[in-house]
């Protein structure tokens, strides 16, 4: 049985809420595929709200290499955001859709965004995305949807008020596109559910100079999904795929079940908080031309109560609620995938 946490809106104090949503993985900076150019230092801090990320790379050649870096969304399902509730801004609509900013040398970056509507194709029934995800997002529809007066949106009432306002012969083709469902009542037209996703990117042309450095920096923030988490100790047979993905051993266990314990219910013990759960796609480090030569990873779970866990081999604490990995000559053979639970506000 696949577990899925029951998940509410995030901020600095999250709410309860008794419908769910989803949130955004993060991903690295990308450069196609490339042995010129290598990614000697990354220094990665990823917190509740916020991530920031500083990298150091060398042009390995005697000639300057030029091209576009880039750093992808994964695919927003524009569905699943009609359907359900999701960590996105007040204004889901705003050009900058986590607030991205870059560095080059110290200097801002004028940073391109790009927003397109893809078909996402049939993948495997994992609920994270992987590097491959953002290769190959999917048959792009962009011009489809302007055709037929369709936004690339993902406010809900303003994508549902398009998809209505459909002439039956535009519906035909939305279908026939495999853009969007449309059900009957009856004979009677009813209702519409879109099928695209919205593909987000920011991205910006560089060159690295022959045989010299430079160094990047990005931060933006941290919309993942979260919400409502329930544990037990020992953990029960449905929560072992968390087990797995977060690397949750005996000792975080018990911490969990202890650190959101509540009051005694009917004469019943259990422990129930709040989580966030964030993914970060590491694997995508490895366009770059070999290793990553010095790698730092810091994680903060927020409050000194809060309990997190992950697969990060020889992490350690290093303050109330800092964690760090340090690697040297690293590649990444997964992605990051981190829970902090936090008890409930009394």
């Amino acid at each position: 049985m696949r577990h899925f946490l029951l998940l509410a809106a995030l901020s600095a104090h999250p709410a309860l809420a008794n419908d769910g949503f989803g949130g955004l993985s993060a991903t690295g900076l990308t450069f196609g595929q490339t042995d010129a150019v290598a990614m000697e230092e990354e220094e990665l801090f990823i917190g509740i709200d916020r991530i920031a990320v500083d990298y150091v790379f060398r042009n390995e050649t005697a000639a300057d290499v030029t091209g576009e870096v880039i750093f992808p969304l994964p695919p927003i399902p524009v569905g699943q955001v009609i359907e359900s509730q999701w960590n996105l801004p007040e204004d889901p609509d705003r050009e900058n859709l986590v607030n991205f900013t870059a560095k080059v040398d110290g200097q801002d970056v004028a940073v391109k965004i790009d927003r397109i509507a893809v078909i996402e194709p049939e993948t495997t029934d994992a609920w994270w995305p992987s590097a491959e995800d953002y290769d190959t997002p999917g048959r792009e529809v962009t011009e489809d949807l302007a055709r037929l007066g369709l936004p690339l949106s993902l406010n809900a009432d303003t994508v549902l008020a398009a998809l209505n306002a459909l002439t039956p012969e535009q519906r035909a083709e939305a279908t026939e596109l495999g853009l969007a469902e449309f059900y009957e009542d009856g004979t009677e037209y009813a209702y519409a559910f879109p099928k695209w996703s919205v593909l987000i990117r920011y991205h910006w042309t560089q060159t690295f100079p022959a045989g010299k450095t430079i160094a990047i920096s990005h931060t933006y923030e941290n919309r993942s999904s979260g919400g409502i988490f329930s544990w037990s100790h020992p953990p029960e047979d449905y929560m072992q795929e968390l087990v797995d993905l977060y690397c949750i051993d005996d000792g975080t266990s018990k911490g969990l079940a202890k650190a959101l314990a509540q009051p005694p219910l009917d004469g019943v013990v259990y422990s129930t908080g709040l989580s966030w759960n964030i993914s970060y796609i590491l694997r995508t480090a490895n366009s770059w031309a070999g290793p990553i030569k010095r790698f730092k990873l810091t994680v903060d779970k927020g409050e000194p109560g809060n309990i997190v866990s992950l697969c990060a081999d020889g992490i350690k604490k290093t303050g109330p609620t800092t964690f760090v990995m340090e690697k040297t000559d690293y590649t990444p053979d997964r992605d990051l995938h981190i829970l902090v639970a936090a008890p409930l506000q009394n």
